[in-house]
């Protein structure tokens, strides 16, 4: 069945509208009719089961036959992740995170940043057409980005990490340090890596120093490793 995002569902309204994104691709792309059945979700855990009721040029309305509610995960995967200046890498992992499965990204720029600028809107659609090919319920909150300082001060999570290259210190492996059905924050630095004060200042913040392995991995291929990571612990 195919699967739908709208936000904005009131369920003591009788006929919902699909927004006109979602309306254009299931008329001239899907070719959906009156009476086909479709699947809808509200990025929060609800799915709903509906039936298409009315098209027309622009819009395509469904009315609600069934409603499901997915529980959150038991664990929850935040990626704090330096934007690489090639944008393109970035939107990859936001897809592909996404598809494997994590609640939260957000970004800052590092004092070794290249790119400080993003387009919030493109992200957020990439981020809904993943969900929707991988057909999940809930939507990842995507953080505005903040300079470093400023978003350390917004993580609560419990477990946190920074990913850093190995030091004489000999990290733990992130897949041994974190255990199951945590809250985990990690942090992915830009293309020249964290500089020594802000790897000092996560530290300070309850940040434990972990590798990801041997090689020296890309921005995006490091978030997405972090994020399978821990996706399989919890598996």
């Amino acid at each position: 069945m195919h699967l739908f995002y709208q936000p904005n569902i009131v369920l003591s309204e009788p006929v919902q509208l699909l927004t006109e994104d979602d309306s254009r691709h299931a008329m001239k792309t899907l070719r959906l009719g009156v009476g086909d059945a479709i699947a809808v979700t509200d990025g929060h855990g609800n799915r709903y089961l509906a039936v298409i009721s009315s098209v027309d040029s622009r819009r395509c309305a469904f009315r609600i036959t069934n409603t499901q509610t997915t529980s959150p995960r038991p664990f929850s995967i935040r990626i704090c992740v330096a934007p690489t200046k090639n944008l393109d890498r970035i939107e990859w992992f936001i897809e592909k995170a996404v598809e494997i499965g994590i609640e939260r990204i957000s970004f800052f720029f590092g004092q070794h940043s290249e790119r400080r600028v993003l387009k919030p809107e493109r992200l957020e659609k990439i981020a809904v057409a993943a969900m929707k090919q991988s057909l999940q319920s809930f939507l990842p909150k995507l953080d505005e980005a903040l300079p470093f300082g400023e978003m350390l001060k917004t993580v609560s999570e419990q477990q946190r990490f920074i990913a850093h290259l190995p030091t004489d210190e000999s990290p733990v492996n992130l897949a041994k340090r974190a255990t199951v059905n945590g809250t985990y924050a990690v942090l992915i630095g830009p293309e020249g890596d964290f500089s020594e004060k802000e790897i000092q200042q996560a530290i300070a913040a309850g940040f434990q120093l972990v590798t990801l392995g041997p090689n020296r991995l890309r921005t995006e291929t490091a978030a997405l490793t972090a994020c399978q990571f821990l996706n399989f612990i919890n598996a």
